[in-house]
């Protein structure tokens, strides 16, 4: 893994959507570790903004306001920082030598080990993989 940990993390997408509507539904750990991630930030992929849609799309999701104001007022929120997906994370989406087939994942796991940083996330596929998950 590339980079240094650090105090900020990035939040996968149910870790995000936990965090911003039901934190009571983030583990005592993970709450604890976005607490702190504020004074350092907290980082999310722009790829959770198009899963949220696509579950939304589905009827898997159901938000308190259309998905053009979640993602407003997400971004705007203090100590966030949305990562593009760029080239160079498609990339390290492609290298990861791990058989999940999801984008999402990839994505996600992809871009927090650029950033050399934990990943918040329940998701047992993403913990058994990636060594820095906080959960």
């Amino acid at each position: 893994m590339g980079g240094r940990l650090t105090g900020m993390v990035l939040l996968d997408t149910c870790a995000l959507l936990w965090w911003t509507l039901k934190p009571e539904r983030l583990s005592p750990a993970a709450a604890a570790a976005c607490e702190a991630a504020l004074f350092d930030g907290i980082v999310i992929s722009s790829i959770s903004f198009w899963e949220i849609g696509i579950k939304v799309k589905k009827r898997k999701l159901v938000l308190p306001v259309s998905v053009s104001e979640y993602v407003s007022i997400v971004e705007a929120l203090d100590r966030l920082e949305v990562v593009p997906v760029t080239a160079a994370v498609w990339l390290a989406n492609l290298a990861l030598k791990w058989d999940n087939r999801d984008p999402s994942d990839r994505t996600i796991v992809a871009t927090a080990q650029l950033r050399g940083i934990p990943i918040v996330t329940a998701d047992s596929r993403i913990s058994s993989w990636y060594r820095h998950v906080i959960w």
